[in-house]
């Protein structure tokens, strides 16, 4: 299946190793020293035999696969737009130009420890989970033996705790914001929807009868493009919302002073009547009213959807309620975010341990010899008190 042949060069010679690939083409490399081309060849030959088989001399740059990979994924909309992002920025000037196959391990660990200075640790696991897709892709299209991936230490997550928004201060952003948007912070803080799904409501999903709405889209907006219509987050966010009084109030009061003009009955438009952009919504009307309000300089729209969530574990609604209302996927994405909301049993902790270790007035019991332990037949324990 192979063989190794001497062959002159200038100011000597070298070794050539030659064989067949999968497809019946033939291939060669050259070494200085026999040894070398021995060993090569007998590897590539077992992995041809085994049917792990991967062309040492491929040109595939990692770029070109990588663009051919993100263009056949299912993402979402703002997921490809992400993911092109950052390949852009944080990858390509590193790896882009490299054949896919030269790129190792420690690389790729240089790499990582490199965007570690400069980047949170949440990002750098995106990052480099992206690119770990890109080598299991690559690693099935046999393009690498191995992903230079696998076994990289990444930066750990610092926990964040949300610490929701007082009130006042959620009355006083929709109170600084103008009245054409106090309904939409009204809404946002009192059904937890998220931004695009909030910007992408219309009247048609609405049930003033019901007091509830249907989140079945969203307005997606990405840079250098037009707003558009798409599929919530998740299936999960596919979901009905029970509308408050209050909500259901506000909605009334801005659809009799902004009745609905845009051609898909958007709730929320602009001065214009056109969909809300997020950029020129943040920079006009999110940023100000922060500052007016007297609001944490950091505080975003997605702050009045942790709120909402606040509100639901105060007043005592289970996690797969809060889970179902939020639209999360998993009740663990719910409590990883919320978890140090719901109240604590440290105050039961106490009683449970007090109530048998409390001092009290009479002496403590004089401790019995125990008695021996005797097997328990299968009918005495069926009547055996439980603990």
């Amino acid at each position: 299946m192979g063989s190794i042949t001497k062959r002159k060069r200038a100011g000597g010679h070298s070794w050539d190793a030659r064989w067949r690939d999968p497809d019946g083409r033939s291939r060669r490399r050259a070494f200085a020293r026999r040894v070398d081309a021995e060993r090569f060849l007998a590897t590539i030959v077992a992995d041809v035999v085994r049917g792990d088989y991967v062309d040492p001399n491929d040109p595939t740059t990692f770029r070109q696969f990588a663009e051919s990979w993100r263009e056949i994924q299912m993402h979402r909309p703002t997921t490809r737009a992400h993911v092109e992002t950052h390949l852009r920025r944080h990858v390509y000037p590193r790896f882009g130009d490299r054949r896919l196959a030269s790129i190792r391990p420690s690389e790729i660990q240089h790499w990582v420890t490199t965007l570690s200075q400069t980047l949170a640790p949440a990002t750098v696991q995106v990052i480099h989970g992206i690119v770990a897709a890109i080598f299991k892709a690559a690693l099935r299209d046999r393009l690498v033996s191995t992903s230079p991936c696998e076994g990289t230490r990444l930066p750990k997550k610092l926990p964040v705790q949300i610490k929701p928004l007082a009130t006042p201060i959620v009355l006083a952003l929709a109170a600084a914001v103008p009245d054409r948007y106090r309904a939409l912070i009204i809404l946002a803080a009192g059904t937890g929807l998220r931004q695009g799904e909030c910007f992408g409501l219309d009247l048609d999903h609405i049930d003033f009868d019901e007091r509830s709405l249907r989140v079945e889209k969203q307005l997606i907006l990405l840079p250098r493009r037009a707003p558009f219509f798409g599929p919530p987050k998740t299936s999960a966010s596919h979901r009905t919302v029970p509308l408050p009084d209050t909500v259901v109030r506000e909605l009334r009061r801005h659809l009799d002073r902004f009745p609905i003009t845009h051609p898909a009955r958007l709730l929320f438009t602009d001065e214009h009547g056109d969909a809300i952009r997020r950029t020129a919504f943040s920079r006009e009307v999110w940023r100000p009213a922060v500052k007016a309000a007297g609001a944490p300089p950091r505080t975003g729209f997605h702050d009045l959807r942790h709120y909402y969530a606040s509100l639901l574990i105060r007043h005592g609604e289970s996690v797969k309620t809060v889970q179902h209302r939020l639209g999360h996927a998993t009740a663990a994405e719910t409590l990883d975010t919320y978890a140090h909301l719901w109240p604590d049993s440290d105050d039961r902790t106490r009683d449970a341990v007090d109530a048998v270790l409390q001092p009290s007035d009479r002496p403590p019991p004089t401790p019995r010899r125990a008695a021996a332990v005797r097997p328990v037949s299968s009918t005495s324990r069926s009547q055996a008190p439980t603990l």
